[in-house]
């Protein structure tokens, strides 16, 4: 699976002669999975057609800020900056490079990336007098000290017949750009993580079960921000519905605590951090019933016992792991989740409370506090679990 797949790709394209070289660029990343957002220069329309590119990249192409037929319509620059995961503008020409480098937003494509929030890559393309110019230099020098990425341009014949440095990088090489700066030097690059999720279900006959409300919608996203900051994720995860495909998570399933605890017990020697957000049940029936059990036996009694506290045996075998506990509460919550630090020798661990509207199971979004082993607490505002993620996956980074 190609570390593009699922990532939101926005490509920018200007005004020059190697525009017909996006048709292909645009190819490149969904082959490789990428979702593609193209985003022209009107004068662009004149090198390469929207038609062929909207065709390509299955989305219309956007070149302007409202419709001719629907004024009321309008594309928003700022939601398409916050889309985007990626945004290669290619080709660049002198006028756009120089619009870039000034903050001039007079097309979509400008306003869009003065919008962006994510890494912006730039392949010049432009005749070899236009290239070595003071002015095109220093545009350059300006886009790269703002932390955009340079794609150099390649060496060869130009469209007006000199030969030189100017003309765009090839597709291929554009792509492979990416991807190596993007992939090859993030923060969680060469990690290894062991991730739980979800819930876990104790049978109590081979129709019923003891479980709980645990959607794995929390668990989910902390994977995928992990993933996406380079690390390599076992995601243990109990019966949901939820989906992953980033390349770099293994999902592996399980149903219950005792799965859990032995797919954990296996893995655990060989990561760099654990990380346990399954809602793992405390109790599971002693004796489970072979055949489904009849409504007569109405006196019936479930014997329970303990089922293996996971994180519990993994801070005993700790050596040099970082090791994430979770704690939903209802009363005394920091109290009880400073007490788990202290005797499952955790590094961190992440506390919700199911007193506060909009956290805990089944929601979109969570409210958390991170407390660390020396009981300093940071507390955040209730967000949508994906931007939980971020928080909790920065103050890993911050450890590490």
């Amino acid at each position: 699976m190609s570390v593009l797949k699922g990532q939101n790709v926005l490509l920018g394209i200007s005004a020059s002669i190697a525009a017909y070289k996006s048709a292909e660029l645009v190819r490149n990343f969904i082959k490789l999975g990428a979702n593609v957002q193209v985003v022209q220069t009107p004068n662009s329309k004149e090198f390469v057609t929207p038609l062929t590119l909207s065709t390509l990249s299955k989305n219309p192409v956007l070149s302007t800020f409202t419709k001719e037929e629907d004024e009321t319509f309008w594309n928003n620059h700022v939601e398409l900056g916050l889309w985007a995961d990626i945004f290669v503008i290619a080709p660049a020409s002198s006028n756009t490079l120089s619009k870039m480098a000034n903050g001039e937003c007079d097309n979509l494509l400008l306003t869009t990336y003065m919008s962006a929030k994510c890494p912006v890559f730039f392949a010049p393309a432009m005749d070899l007098d236009m290239y070595l110019h003071p002015s095109t230099i220093s545009n350059i020098e300006k886009l790269s000290s703002y932390g955009n990425f340079l794609i150099p341009p390649g060496e060869g014949e130009l469209a007006s017949g000199l030969v030189g440095k100017g003309r765009m990088a090839e597709a291929d090489e554009i792509v492979s750009f990416v991807i190596d700066k993007l992939f090859s030097n993030l923060p969680l690059s060469g990690k290894k993580v062991l991730l739980t999720a979800g819930p876990t279900y104790e049978a109590i006959d081979p129709v019923r079960f003891i479980g709980n409300h645990s959607s794995g919608k929390m668990g989910v996203a902390i994977a995928n921000r992990l993933a996406r900051l380079g690390a390599d994720v076992e995601l243990i995860i109990g019966p949901t519905s939820e989906h992953v495909d980033h390349p770099n998570i293994n999902r592996i399933d399980i149903t219950s605590s005792s799965q859990m605890f032995d797919a954990c017990k296996a893995l655990y020697p060989s990561v760099d951090v654990a990380i346990l957000s399954a809602a793992v049940a405390d109790f599971k029936p002693k004796n489970i019933v072979e055949s489904k059990i009849k409504k007569k036996d109405i006196n019936l009694n479930i014997e329970l016992t303990p089922t293996t506290d996971i994180i519990h045996y993994l801070g005993e075998q700790k050596k040099n792991q970082i090791l994430v506990g979770f704690a939903l509460e209802t009363d005394n919550e920091e109290k009880n989740a400073k007490l788990k630090i202290a005797s499952k020798n955790l590094d961190f661990i992440v506390l919700n409370s199911l007193k506060d509207e909009g956290a805990g199971f089944q929601h979109t979004t969570n409210k958390i506090s991170i407390i660390d082993k020396n009981n300093n607490i940071e507390r955040f505002e209730l967000k949508s679990k994906d931007d939980v993620a971020k928080d909790i996956v920065a103050h890993l980074i911050k450890i590490l």
